[in-house]
This record gives C-alpha cells, structure tokens and sequence, in this order.
C-alpha cells in the first residue's frame, strides 16, 4: 500500500471490555440517546434486515446500522451455540467522516440495554402521563433491564411480577424494593399481576413456547410490551393480545410482521393487524395519531442494530470523557478509494 493511498491520522480504537460496559452504562443516557435518533429520519436502508448463518447446532447473526445522528456506522455480531450454552456479542463502530474503526466492545449487556431503554422510551410515548402501576411477567435479567430502565424514565407507583419459580419472583420484588426503594409485590399467577396495572412488561416465554400473557386478562387503556418472542417458533402473547390492541408499535415492522411467532399466529388466525403496525420512529417523532379510547397499545421488539449502534455510541462518548477503555496498539488503516 503506498502511502499516499491510506488515511493515517485518526485516533486508536478503543476497546470496551464487558466490565467497561458495566462501569460507563446509564440508563438515563441510553434512553435519551435513543429517544433522540428515533425524533430523527431513519431510512429503510440505513437499518437493512439482520443474516445469520448456520451450522451444525451453530450459528452467526449479523446486524448493522448507520446511526441517524450522523456519527458512526456499525455492527453487531452474535455467535452462538445453543448444544454448548455459549456465545459471544461483538459491536463495531465505524467514524462516519473518516471510516476509521473508533470502537470495539464486548457486546454482552448491550443486547438487554438498548432492549430496555427502547422499550422504557415507548412505554413512556404510550402510557398515561402519570405515575405508573406496572405489572412484569418474568423475573430474569431481560425482566430486571426493563424495570430498571422504567424506573429511569418514569415514576411507579407500583409493580407487581410474576414469574413461575416462587423464590424467584419473590428474589425480584426483594431485590427492587431494598434497591430503589419500588411498591412491588410477587403475585402467584400472571393474571392476577395483570390486573389493574397500566403497562404489562412480558420478558418470558414458556418452555412449551404457549403465550405467557392472554388478551382476556387486558383491560381497556392498558400498554403491553412483548420482548420475548422474536423468532417463529416463538411465542409470548396469544392472538387475542394482537386482535384487542388498537395501535400495534414496532422497532422493526418488517420483522415483527412477518418472522415472529406471535404475529404469524394471529395471521394464521385470520386476524388483520397491518393497518395498525407502524414504527417506533413515527411513535416517538409524533406522526401518528393517538390510539382508540379503550383500545390496547402494543408495543412488539426484535431488537434492532440502529439501538446497539446508539448505545455504543452513547458507551464510547462516555468512555472518552472518563479516560476509559484499552487503545488498541494496532487497528485497521482507512485507505483511499
């Protein structure tokens, strides 16, 4: 390579290992970064459809974005193999202005950050405007994200959870009554932590894959999220979820609609929900119109790479400010084209 072909002057990537990750992560900046690339113009094009290759019991999913706020491009790569119990998350950040590799960070928590602040950003566009009573079916780490992320948008005024393993629902409400000092309460059935709630978080599937959250147990005005189920043979809320909902909000329309298990099983079932399927970015930039009085809003994520580029992002700035990270000794040269 001759030197007047390559791009020598752009700064070291930094490395962000996971213990990084733990140490520079906020709630409160997670969400108002993604709340505020979502205000923004994303095109089609700037979030293409997710690959993943597979193998004998293995396998390689790829995303990638252009983050809205004109400051990186990037990827997320997730290996996996579900026969060893294993996998690795990997997140790349590329300068937009020079194409210099700024970052690569252990993607391992990010996955359930930018679920929750996603999530936490449109229950907050959803919701009634007052203190909230949420109900959370689930009691692991994806459920724990989620509640922590609520928590650093809104006010509750009171939680219930539920989860099939007593100690562990009980383990939950302990754990976030001693540590935010939240009203929350274990329940014994997912219906009875449903009832008179004003959003129900679902972050659980069986083992059988049978919804965990069915629409009889809904009542007029509430908001459900549904993180849980984004492949097709996957399954967290029955079709009566999908049928009563009067606004249906995605974070990839595409994707919802047609790839995973919930919705496949409402079109199975003859019920019409494409009018009402519309994008997390036309919910947080104002374009839509409010949902129908009494109606249900659902709010249905996949996860998408623009949230892991947005979060890196958000990861790097504050990694740069406190002198965190490791400068790697070598990286990629950017070369003229």
């Amino acid at each position: 390579m001759s030197a007047s072909t390559a791009i020598t002057t752009v700064p070291p990537t930094l490395f962000l290992t996971d213990d990084d990750v733990s140490q520079l992560h906020s709630w409160r900046d997670a969400i108002d970064a993604l709340r505020a690339a979502y205000a923004l113009p994303i095109q089609a094009q700037m979030v293409p459809p997710r690959s993943m290759a597979r193998g004998d019991g293995i396998w390689l999913r790829a995303l990638s974005a252009i983050s809205p706020s004109g400051g990186h491009l990037g990827s997320k790569l997730i290996s996996a193999s579900p026969r060893a119990g294993c996998a690795s998350y990997l997140i790349s950040l590329f300068d937009e202005r020079t194409m210099a590799l700024s970052a690569l960070i252990d993607g391992n928590q990010i996955t359930a950050i930018r679920t929750a602040a996603t999530a936490a950003i449109a229950i907050d566009a959803l919701a009634p405007q007052q203190p909230l009573r949420v109900a959370v079916i689930g009691s692991g780490f994806e459920a724990r994200s989620q509640l922590n992320a609520l928590h650093a948008a809104r006010v509750l005024k009171s939680v219930s959870v539920f989860s099939p393993t007593p100690v562990s629902r009980e383990r939950f409400a302990a754990d976030f009554r001693e540590r935010l000092g939240i009203d929350i309460r274990a329940c014994a059935s997912a219906e009875a932590a449903v009832a008179g709630a004003d959003v129900v978080i679902c972050a659980a599937r069986s083992r059988d894959e049978s919804p965990v959250l069915l629409g009889q147990w809904l009542e007029p005005d509430m908001t459900v999220v549904s993180i849980g189920s984004t492949l097709p043979e996957q399954r967290e809320v029955d079709i009566d979820v999908i049928s009563r909902a009067g606004l249906i909000v995605a974070d990839m329309v595409e994707e919802v609609e047609h790839d995973t298990g919930d919705m496949i099983a409402a079109h199975h079932a003859g019920i019409q929900f494409a009018d009402k399927l519309h994008s997390l970015g036309e919910l947080i930039g104002g374009r839509l119109a409010p949902r129908p009085s009494g109606s249900i809003a659902l709010y249905k994520s996949v996860g998408s790479a623009l949230q892991d580029v947005v979060t890196a992002e958000m990861l790097l700035r504050r990694a740069r400010e406190s002198g965190r990270g490791s400068p790697l000794p070598v990286s990629i040269t950017p070369v003229r084209k």
